[in-house]
């Protein structure tokens, strides 16, 4: 592809074109991810290094306690990886709260970081922690964004004692440039190394957590660690001319935004200007039929299967038939709940690209944190739903509904892009109106991420970014849209990242919403 190259948005990032390229949301975990590839490991090494290392720079989106998914190409074409855990066998699904033991289900990161280096990885397991180790034992700045989160964190976690201890200074959040050490998350990280994971779920560490809701009244137990399972799995995807969007199957939502490209493309428009308002009403529409399917159908696998008959032509024509010139209403109920999130992709000489996110879904999750190990356990158990006849209704030994996904855009030469938008909801919506300014547009990646965005909000509701014409707006509003206009660039419309691969070379593109940066050589 031969992009364009200007950057027709306010932009504060510039892409980093190099042989080998880490992108992520924050500048330390890049580096890290970067060194791994100077020291003669590839895109996977620099990956899970950098996943890692998120887990002590930036603990305020993702942890050691988190779940994870990845999406791998190499000569061998595509690799899905799902390490989200499941809930545990005594799990009644009674009344989730956002904090608490309630929502908690097993963590399946660690394992994530395993299977991927065992089955690609170059350097030794060991050596893939060690950066992460230099800032938990020996100390790291603090990113504005990170302090913002922390800062959240304290407020939301005040009455949670180990998460106090581990993450505060008598209570203090840290604030953007203090210099933090997460001794805990040093012994842990050091002791999954080691160990290659199996203390984590087999061992000490996971003993530790047993003991931990054994005490505090939560129903994590020891079998339910020791008998989690990644899983490898085959991507799904839509062609759009010579192009395929892939997404991973469920439990996750990127099938939403497989459905709403399927639907755009059906709706015979010329999606070559962005920029207008039948580009972007047609975006938001279709991306409201795509929620409501996946909000319907998407559960754990092992109930919802792959959700593939949702991309057959007809449905998608049946759905794109309901489009009209006016705004639709959105069931509120279909958009999935906020998240806290971290994404991070790399390519390397080679022309292998990762695709790969992890979570604790909001912000440090439950607030649990097994003391004395720095382990934050997530809160993905509220990604069940409450009704008992739902495919995604919570019960034990099941799979939560997850936000977080990776993406990879792949033409007729093979994978071309890497890429994903952390936010929730914004997840398979940035998705979509990324993936379109490369494949319509012909935006070069770091203008596509710097380019404002539209978020459903429910009803006839979009919160939209400043930077559209005032005709578009007001054509939009003309449609039945109720915008609501930020007036500047937030992570409430996500934070993406993006590795694409041209004939020769990698581009690296960051999102200015985020704290993140590409880096190369």
């Amino acid at each position: 592809m031969s992009f364009d190259w200007s950057l027709p948005y306010p932009s504060s990032r510039e892409a980093v074109i190099a042989n080998n390229v880490v992108a992520t949301s924050q500048p330390l975990a890049a580096q890290a991810g970067l060194e791994m590839l100077r020291r003669g490991g590839n895109a996977v090494d620099a990956a899970i290094a950098g996943a890692i290392a998120l887990t002590v720079v930036e603990p305020c989106a993702n942890g050691i306690g988190s779940d994870a998914f990845a999406i791998v190409s190499d000569d061998d074409g595509l690799h899905g990886l799902n390490a989200s855990g499941k809930s545990p066998a005594l799990f009644q699904g009674n009344d989730i709260q956002s904090t608490g033991w309630s929502p908690v289900t097993v963590p399946g990161a660690v394992s994530g970081w395993v299977a991927l280096s065992e089955k690609f990885g170059v350097l030794d397991f060991e050596t893939l922690f060690e950066p992460a180790l230099h800032y938990a034992n020996n100390g790291f700045h603090v990113s504005r964004q990170t302090a913002a989160g922390w800062a959240r964190g304290a407020i939301k976690y005040e009455g949670f004692t180990s998460w106090k201890e581990t993450f505060t200074s008598n209570g203090t959040p840290p604030s953007v440039g203090d210099f933090v050490t997460l001794p805990d998350h040093g012994k842990t990280l050091q002791e999954i190394a080691q160990t290659l994971g199996v203390s984590f779920y087999h061992g000490r560490l996971a003993n530790c957590m047993h003991d931990a809701a054994l005490n505090e009244g939560g129903l994590l137990r020891f079998d339910d660690l020791a008998s989690h399972t990644c899983q490898w799995v085959d991507p799904i995807g839509v062609s759009c001319g010579k192009n395929t969007l892939y997404e991973l199957p469920p439990n996750g939502q990127g099938i939403a935004a497989l459905i709403a490209l399927g639907i755009l493309q059906l709706l015979e428009a010329d999606l070559s200007s962005c920029d207008t308002s039948e580009t972007l009403h047609l975006q938001i529409e279709s991306m409201k039929c795509a929620f409501a399917d996946a909000h319907a159908y998407v559960a754990d696998p092992e109930i919802s299967g792959t959700c593939e008959d949702l991309l057959l032509e007809d449905r998608l024509k049946k759905h794109a038939a309901t489009i009209s010139v006016t705004a639709s209403d959105c069931n509120q109920a279909t958009l999935p709940r906020y998240s806290s999130t971290v994404y991070l992709a790399a390519g390397d000489a080679s022309g292998r690209l990762v695709s790969f996110i992890q979570s604790n879904f909001e912000g440090f999750g439950s607030g649990i944190v097994i003391p004395n190990t720095g382990i934050a356990l997530q809160n993905r158990g509220l990604g069940f739903s409450s009704d008992p006849n739902h495919p995604n209704s919570s019960a034990a030994s099941k799979r939560p509904f997850h936000t977080i996904i990776p993406a990879m855009l792949c033409d007729n030469n093979g994978a071309r892009m890497a890429f994903g938008v952390m936010g929730g909801p914004m997840q398979p919506q940035g998705h979509l109106q990324v993936v379109c300014r490369i494949m319509f547009g012909n935006q070069n990646p770091q203008a596509a991420l710097d380019a404002p965005r539209w978020k459903l909000l429910g009803g006839r509701k979009v919160a939209i970014e400043d930077g559209f014409s005032e005709e578009v707006y007001a054509d939009l509003r003309m449609r039945g849209h109720e915008l609501e206009i930020a007036a500047e660039r937030t992570v409430a419309f996500g934070g993406g990242q993006a590795v694409y691969r041209l004939s020769n070379g990698l581009v690296g593109a960051s999102d200015q919403r985020r704290d993140g940066q590409a880096v190369g050589f």
